[in-house]
């Protein structure tokens, strides 16, 4: 995969994180000292789908850090455990090698659910967060009918159909409603990263194992500022309503109808999600050199054993 041609600046350096089951890509742009975001794409997608918030955010000061998930993208094809806990403790780690102050976290679809259980296990660098698409929770099903899903998308995602399977539904019902101008040059770029070797493997797998109940379980203990940005014709929510209202309720966030859009506000109305997400930035603390600051009693890390997401799969069917 080309190091990230859609960048509206110049193309960022291409660097990776080392974790125990392999490597993670990612790149940074804008001011080194600015207040940071680290960005993150959700299932069988790329980190240039934050294209349309670069240049805005950089323009304002901010550093913008995009990542690719665990087998997508640049990222390697070694990892085994994949999933909302696995992504998010490469967020965690990833901010700790930025330097551990505090930043905002933007997750799309698992992204965000990733952003929101690391805001939980790790409150002390979350200072925010931005939520696009969030899948916070399973759709309620029988375990047959669990286990049935799980087996069909193995077929699904199987060579040599899958990864056309993936961008067909990616660019009809996901991206239902207002199209960005760029984004049949995006599905062309999904489609020939899933083509290389070991991504439609890494991408089943994702799918496979996914599951959204260990994040549902501890969104209580979110306590940082959110906002969460969801399309009226999602097709991952069975009631929109009434999704956006569990969210503002479990998480108190400021939540945003986003009309004309489905599961990517983030590129399909960006007219929608940049100005607000501006406007909420600017209204976070922040620490004397101009950073993201966590006013809210954090405890301290050594108090809280967490699960180990690099080793523990994570089972069940999500959306």
């Amino acid at each position: 995969m080309p190091t990230d041609p859609h960048s509206p600046t110049k193309a960022p350096t291409l660097r990776f994180l080392d974790r125990p089951e392999g490597r993670i890509a990612w790149t940074s742009e804008g001011p080194d000292d600015g207040p940071t975001l680290v960005l993150v794409p959700g299932m069988g997608d790329l980190r240039s789908t934050w294209r349309d918030l670069v240049d805005p955010l950089v323009t304002a000061g901010h550093r913008v850090v995009r990542t690719d998930l665990r087998g997508h993208g640049d990222s390697g094809t070694t990892f085994a455990t994949h999933g909302d806990l696995a992504t998010g403790g490469d967020l965690l780690a990833l901010v700790e090698t930025l330097g551990g102050a505090p930043v905002v976290l933007v997750g799309s679809s698992m992204g965000a659910a990733a952003a929101a259980w690391a805001a939980a296990e790790r409150p002390d660098l979350v200072a925010g967060l931005v939520l696009v698409g969030p899948v916070l929770r399973d759709r309620p099903m029988p375990a047959v009918a669990a286990a049935a899903m799980r087996a069909a998308t193995r077929l699904l995602f199987a060579r040599p159909w899958g990864a056309r399977a993936w961008t067909r539904y990616y660019g009809g019902p996901l991206t239902k409603g207002t199209r960005g101008p760029w984004l049949e040059e995006h599905l062309a770029d999904v489609h020939a990263s899933l083509r290389e070797p070991g991504r439609l493997r890494s991408f089943r797998d994702l799918a496979v194992q996914l599951t959204h109940a260990p994040v549902a379980a501890r969104l209580a203990e979110v306590h940082a500022p959110a906002i969460a940005f969801v399309g009226d014709h999602d097709p991952d929510f069975a009631d929109v309503p009434a999704e956006r209202a569990w969210i503002e309720e479990t998480l108190g966030a400021e939540v945003v109808a986003v009309p004309d859009a489905a599961h990517y506000p983030q590129h399909q109305r960006p007219d929608v999600v940049v100005p607000r997400t501006l406007t909420f930035l600017a209204r976070l603390p922040r620490r004397a050199d101009g950073g993201f600051a966590v006013t809210a009693p954090a405890e301290p890390p050594s108090a809280r054993p967490g699960p180990d997401t690099t080793d523990r799969p994570e089972r069940g069917a999500g959306a």
